[in-house]
């Protein structure tokens, strides 16, 4: 449970309808196997204990009784275990009989939740023995203890600061306005649920979609225990369709008619995070709930969840291919829009022949076919100079030619000889001034030209770049519109890599595939032996692991100690534990660092959930101080 995860199972125990010490017994195996798994919140069907298909036998006094003493035995039996339990079953209340999902834990029955929408239609006829359960919270006596009973039940953990949890059975998920919508305002960050949907041709789909939209618009985790095999099938099948979601994203799902038992880790700090960032997350006081309080060992959680090492890339093709042109219209009528209202119709770009020019060329030539201009308005430049090599020459050249831009080709070796001489720099001497000042002489040529042609200077630095401030100042940092700025370096290759796919011509797909294979470096070094010396990767770290310390520190709001935990299990067999502390120090100095350059940055669209712009999505002071960030990393070492 340490750094806010905490594991949950989804169980479908083999019932007999009826036959409650079976049940019972059933129901005892499936938690002494699912604490023995590390699980800490632990949710069972509806009606579990009798079976949901008894039908008049729930008039039964018997069945009533058997069911009461079958709860008191599991609240027992939960005391040897480190969890909180769910379980459903018949209850009677001042002459009415409800259907309620029991909170078990410590020994203890926490609470009665009634279930608040009672179906009668189409297969369903519980009203025909049910009494809807009402919001309110009173007590009930079993035996000499009293239970609260009602809907605004929260369960709250100290273990795991923000653990709250709430139930809704069934119906509850499928109404207009769920309980779990006042249960989540109220502070619930799990929600569970109790079903015992049957099984009808495409229903599964739908109860998939419903788990998940709840689990999204509720921003919490959702944890859906289904009835299963066991259940009469006189007229009705119940496939025990489990499912444990997260903010929109199912963690885990059941096989139906399999009567499986799913796992799904729920990360409460990323939950919490959520809605603190969301100004639209409007939390009530929590006027008439209780809350009961119940207590878990705190100790850390073994995951099963998986944590991809490139999050911002999907791991599926089909997906990956349509989130790529989806970024790039994003980028392209981004670009559109600025050639609309500027009335400008040429655009000035430089090419180096690397991937992030590529794609800006790539953007700006969709955007001029959008708009009907001739590509020859394109203005690709190309100013080699000390650190350039062939192949990135020739890749640059190629590709203009074969887009049909207009080919412009600028050596700035001298202009930047010169102007090493008015300042005293020493041309042997392969320093900062050394590289920016290249970088410096090609933005101002760029800006120059885009003057003399009445052209926009498009912009080629990506993301990954600007969170890490490698990039120079008033160099290749500036532009009139920044077409990349939106889009991670890892997601950068994979945009190029599908224009290279789906591209028009097959000399076109050569030149993009050798951009692909050719090392990323700013090219400001002279090179060895005519190959790359100053390869970007070696200087500050691999790209994928910063792009993973960018996500989960901005997206998530992680600290650093559980973001290096998480990179242990995505980059396990790639990175060593000191390899990854190493990138992870100096992504955070630098990221501080250089605030200040994202302070200033230009236009340009956001493509995904993170962004650096200071208009949008990172309002931060560029004095801010990393030392709790870096004193935190020292302390992993």
């Amino acid at each position: 449970m340490k750094q806010g995860f905490i594991k949950t199972a989804a169980v479908t125990p083999r019932i007999k309808v009826a036959d409650v010490p079976y049940n019972e017994e059933q129901i005892k195996l499936c938690l002494t196997e699912a604490c023995g798994r590390g699980a800490k919140i632990i949710v069972f069907p509806e009606l579990c204990l009798t079976g949901y298909t008894c039908g008049d036998l729930f008039l039964q006094e018997l069945l009533l009784e058997e069911a009461l003493r079958a709860l008191r035995e599991l609240a027992e039996f939960t005391g040897g275990l480190d969890a909180l339990v769910f379980v459903g079953l018949p209850f009677e209340k001042d002459g009415k009989l409800y259907n309620v999902a029991a909170a078990l834990s410590g020994g203890r029955i926490l609470g009665l939740v009634p279930k608040r929408y009672i179906p009668a239609y189409a297969e369903f006829y519980e009203g025909r023995h049910f009494t809807p359960g009402a919001e309110e919270v009173c007590y009930t006596a079993i035996g000499s203890e009293q239970v609260p009973f009602g809907g605004r039940l929260l369960f709250a953990c100290d273990a795991i600061k923000g653990l709250k949890v709430a139930c809704e059975i069934c119906e509850d998920l499928w109404v207009p306005e769920p309980p779990a919508t006042a249960h989540a305002l109220a502070g619930a960050t799990i929600i569970v649920n109790l079903s015992a949907s049957n099984e009808t041709i495409g229903k599964d789909a739908y109860r998939e979609m419903l788990v998940k939209s709840a689990s999204a618009r509720l921003v919490a985790g959702y944890v859906y225990a289904g009835a299963g095999e066991g259940e009469s099938t006189q007229d009705l099948v119940f496939g025990g369709h489990n499912m444990i979601a997260e903010n929109g994203t199912v963690l885990a799902q059941a096989k139906r008619f399999r009567n499986e038992t799913v796992y799904g880790d729920i990360d409460i700090h990323r939950l919490r995070a959520e809605r603190r960032r969301m100004s639209t997350f409007m939390p009530g006081n929590g006027d008439g709930y209780l809350t009961v309080s119940f207590s878990l060992k705190k100790e850390e959680t073994r995951l099963t969840r998986t944590f991809a090492p490139m999050p911002f890339v999907p791991s599926d093709n089909t997906e990956r291919n349509r989130r790529c042109e989806e970024i790039l219209s994003i980028q392209s009528y981004g670009l559109k829009k600025r050639y609309e209202h500027t009335g400008c119709k040429k655009a000035v770009i430089g090419v180096s022949g690397g991937l992030d020019s590529t794609l800006a060329l790539l953007v700006t030539v969709r955007t001029f076919d959008m708009l009907g201009l001739p590509r020859e308005n394109i203005l690709a430049v190309t100013m080699p100079c000390f650190g350039t090599t062939d192949r990135t020459y020739e890749n640059a050249c190629r590709l203009a030619r074969t887009l049909r831009a207009s080919l412009l080709e600028i050596n700035i070796k001298e202009a930047v000889t010169v102007h090493f001489a008015d300042i005293g720099q020493s041309m042997e001497v392969h320093d900062v001034v050394y590289e920016n000042g290249q970088a410096r002489e090609r933005t101002q040529i760029l800006m120059d030209i885009a003057n003399k042609e009445n052209a926009l200077v498009i912009g080629t630095g990506d993301m990954s770049e600007l969170a890490l401030g490698f990039a120079t100042y008033n160099g290749d940092h500036m532009s009139m519109y920044g077409v990349n700025a939106g889009v991670p370096k890892t997601l950068v290759r994979h945009l190029v890599r599908f224009y290279a796919d789906t591209c028009e011509t097959e000399e076109l797909r050569k030149v993009l595939s050798d951009v692909l294979d050719t090392p990323v470096s700013p090219e400001l070094l002279p090179p060895v032996d005519g190959v790359i010396s100053q390869k970007t990767e070696e200087l500050v770290g691999p790209y994928e692991l910063h792009d993973f310390f960018l996500y989960y520190m901005l997206r998530c709001g992680f600290e650093p100690a559980k973001v290096y935990r998480l990179a242990g299990l995505a980059f396990a067999g790639e990175y060593t534990g000191e390899e990854i502390l190493k990138w992870m120090k100096l992504f955070y100095r630098r990221f501080f660092a250089q605030q200040f350059k994202r302070s200033c940055l230009p236009d340009g669209p956001k493509v995904g959930s993170v962004a650096v712009s200071p208009r949008g999505d990172l309002r931060m002071p560029s004095d801010a101080d990393a030392e709790i960030w870096l004193k935190q990393v020292e302390e992993l070492s």
